[in-house]
């Protein structure tokens, strides 16, 4: 790889400007919310995200698209052919935990924390000042490169749908939304929720997790009576990272199960207070079948074995489930999973499987949606460009992966994740205090630049 000192000294002039605009995108929480006026179907604030970041687009001398509050897009080069860039300006709640201002956007002993910060406000901030260093260092390009931001991606894509029906999205590109070196493979994603009748006035209420794609690291039950003793008794875990805590309201017992937060792509990184709290209702004998039988079937490990799906392929690893939400009260409980699947994975089965598991205690299934898995070839132009990109800044030798997560590279014919969390760094994605090293933020938007002129130049 031919390195231009021309990009790198654009590059560089542009690093303070670059953390500046990710801080005034993070200061934003863009959560859906219910629709609002203004063209703002995913709400008021993720419309204010949108804003924000077009004015930064057209203040660094970009033409910035509206697509009726889906999406924002804007280009650089010329030609017939375009190249995507897709990243999103939507967050998932902040949730608890943290010991700074989610939407502070803090530095810290070099760090910006913040929510959004690494999924996906940092990598979409790194793209957009990689093409305006491109355009400052007078590079020409015969393809287009078109940065597009959704407002959807967190909450089943919509946007991009909306996109590819208005506007048609380009059949190549990559999505700044996962990890290096390159991801050429994504698991497919299937969300279950079943329901069922629950016949126990002993359990007065289960309130569990914010978003089925986000391992829940609290969860609490309220319990008539008093089960303080019993309860704490009945918490069998030894992890310093995990808790309960008990409290008697109005002669009615709370309990509090503290686990560790995660990406549902990744449910072994976390700890899953769901899955906990499931298992003391069990030891205590209450809830009856559908609790006892979700944790028995569910309870134990991230591979599914108890609901009987586990396994594996040679392209995209081994399958994880993850129980993300969890609710009982008024004679009902209700739990919804978050299955990442292999690429040669039937996802009815996966269905019909989990049904049949869970159809003794009285368990239906809702109708499910699955985002089916994608894989784009090691040895396609797009991929292999953009490795040697990768290892020729790194000096690294690295070989592009699978991951459980899905990224907007799915809705593309030909589309890759790239970056840009390095290996070795943690992974902070829908945890409390995310963050990103902000020099490794600029060999981030390094990296994409040379990329983008590798594809389009």
């Amino acid at each position: 790889m031919e390195i231009n000192p021309k990009l790198d000294a654009a590059l560089k002039a542009l690093e303070g400007d670059m953390t500046e605009t990710l801080a005034r995108w993070v200061r934003v929480p863009s959560v859906r919310a219910e629709r609002s006026a203004g063209n703002a179907p995913f709400g008021a604030q993720v419309r204010r995200a949108l804003e924000v970041a077009m004015e930064d687009m057209a203040r660094l001398g970009m033409n910035p698209r509206d697509v009726d509050g889906y999406c924002c897009d804007a280009e650089i080069g010329t030609g017939d052919e375009v190249i995507a860039v897709l990243a999103h300006l939507d967050v998932v709640p902040e949730g608890e935990g943290w010991h700074h201002d989610p939407y502070g956007a803090e530095i810290v002993n070099g760090r910006m924390v913040g929510r959004g910060t690494s999924d996906d406000k940092g990598p979409g901030v790194a793209a957009l000042f990689a093409m305006k260093a491109i355009v400052d260092a007078g590079i020409p390009l015969r393809r287009r490169c078109r940065l597009i931001l959704g407002c959807d991606e967190e909450c089943g894509m919509q946007d991009l749908e909306y996109y590819e029906q208005k506007i048609g999205l380009p059949a190549k590109g990559f999505s700044p939304d996962a990890e290096f070196p390159l991801i050429n493979t994504e698991k497919g994603i299937m969300q279950m929720k079943l329901d069922a009748p629950m016949d126990d006035a002993r359990l007065l209420k289960i309130a569990c997790g914010t978003r089925c794609n986000v391992v829940p690291g609290t969860a609490t039950a309220l319990l008539a009576g008093d089960w303080r003793e019993a309860a704490a008794e009945a918490f069998q875990v030894e992890d310093e990272d995990c808790q309960i805590e008990t409290a008697l309201e109005d002669g009615n017992t709370r309990l509090t199960v503290t686990g560790v937060p995660a990406h549902a792509s990744t449910p072994e990184k976390g700890k899953n207070a769901a899955k906990m709290l499931l298992a003391v209702l069990h030891r205590l004998e209450i809830g009856g079948a559908p609790v006892a039988l979700l944790d028995e079937a569910a309870g134990e490990g991230d591979e599914g074995v108890g609901l009987g799906i586990a396994g594996s392929d040679a392209v995209s690893g081994r399958l994880t489930i993850n129980l993300g939400l969890l609710s009982a009260g008024e004679g009902k409980i209700s739990v919804t999973f978050d299955c990442r699947y292999p690429v040669f994975f039937s996802d009815e089965t996966i269905g019909a499987t989990v049904q049949k598991r869970l159809a003794p205690a009285g368990f239906v299934m809702e109708p499910q949606h699955a985002s089916h898995p994608h894989h784009v070839p090691e040895s396609s132009e797009l991929v292999k460009k953009l490795m040697d990109v990768y290892n020729g800044i790194t000096g690294e030798q690295a070989r592009p992966f699978a991951i459980g997560g899905g990224t907007y590279a799915r809705h593309l014919q030909e589309g890759v994740a790239f970056g840009m969390l390095f290996q070795g760094e943690p992974e902070l994605a829908h945890q409390a205090d995310e963050s990103i090293d902000l020099a490794n933020f600029a060999k981030a938007a390094r990296i994409y630049a040379y990329a983008i002129v590798a594809l389009c130049a």
